[in-house]
């Protein structure tokens, strides 16, 4: 395994602080590391607070600032951070509206913000949004199940614009509710994660295979495929996400092609091409549009398709000013 590091029990820590030190224009380090909080905060508004394991690079940290978080904690690789650093971002964070905090749907992560807000709730008005919007754990039919993975940019986005409106902390949570049900991801993957600590590769795929409905801490889908033309690969994902979520005809849509780590920008382009060919074919209206690495599986070869069905009020909170290290626009 050759990759840029130094130790893998030092990766992490060496990352984030490169992180913070190059972009300090937005983020500066909470009390003894534990979390990594906006520079300019802004009184008597909503904090939005998330995190999670390092190797989903730029997600979470890459989205502290204006318009998004206000605060982000990162645990060791694929692991949730622990209560005390979420707590310390709510310390850091709360400036007298409370914390809405924002959790991907993982046992760990659900377990560690839980207990978080029990041991810090006298002192702060809490909430939480769960994000859980990957198709492949909902094969149960209980949204309980899903993970959430790549929405969860999407959920902070809009929660981020909303508070900044001066949203209070009730309602920030009906919104991250509502969006949450309408919000739906899948991923493929040409190969497995190589985790620095094990040195081994989550799972192995032959030169002609494919893995659907991978998440993003390395784990297989549900299907080993043999490899296809993109078309056909997206066509696949697109037709899963259609069926599972109710979408009107001229229902408004985002739609959101993610790379997972290792796959370049042009073929993350070409199957945004198709995924949009597909949706607008049965009769979806794409308002919106990302295509990038955001949420990411360290180096995994592979990408998702995000589709967010939005109403004008969500498109315009999407297109408020946001000023992040991985995102940015007036």
């Amino acid at each position: 395994m050759k990759k840029f590091m130094n130790t893998a029990e030092t990766m992490v820590a060496e990352s984030v602080e490169g992180f913070v030190r190059a972009h300090e224009a937005f983020v500066v380090f909470g009390p003894e590391r534990k979390c990594i909080r906006r520079r300019h905060l802004t009184p008597e508004k909503v904090a939005l607070i998330s995190g999670g394991g390092a190797g989903h690079e730029p997600m979470h940290i890459g989205f502290v600032g204006h318009g998004m978080l206000d605060a982000a904690c990162v645990g060791h690789i694929f692991t949730s951070p622990t209560p005390s650093q979420i707590i310390a971002a709510i310390e850091e964070a709360d400036t007298g509206a409370g914390c809405l905090l924002v959790v991907k749907n993982y046992d760990g992560d659900l377990m560690n913000f839980e207990m978080a807000i029990e041991m810090a709730g006298d002192r702060h008005s809490l909430d939480m949004v769960v994000v859980s919007d990957d198709i492949e754990t909902s094969r149960t039919g209980e949204d309980r199940a899903r993970r959430g993975v790549a929405g969860t940019l999407i959920v902070e986005k809009l929660l981020g614009a909303a508070a900044e409106r001066g949203m209070s902390l009730a309602e920030l949570k009906q919104l991250g509710e509502r969006l949450n049900t309408r919000i739906r991801s899948m991923g493929v993957a040409l190969n497995g994660v190589t985790v620095p600590q094990t040195e081994r590769t989550t799972f192995a795929l032959g030169p002609g295979e494919m893995e659907m409905g991978v998440g993003i801490h390395g784990e297989p889908g549900h299907a080993r495929q043999p490899f296809a033309a993109s078309d056909t690969i997206i066509g696949h994902l697109c037709e899963t996400i259609a069926g599972d979520i109710a979408a009107a005809p001229d229902t408004k849509a985002l739609l959101f092609v993610n790379g997972l780590g290792g796959t370049p920008p042009a073929e993350l382009y070409l199957a945004y091409n198709g995924a949009r060919r597909f949706i607008e074919e049965r009769g979806m209206s794409i308002e919106r549009s990302l295509v990038g690495t955001y949420v990411t599986s360290l180096d995994m070869q592979g990408l998702s398709v995000t589709l967010a069905l939005l109403t004008d009020e969500e498109i315009a909170l999407w297109d408020a000013p946001v000023a992040t290290a991985a995102l940015r626009w007036p």
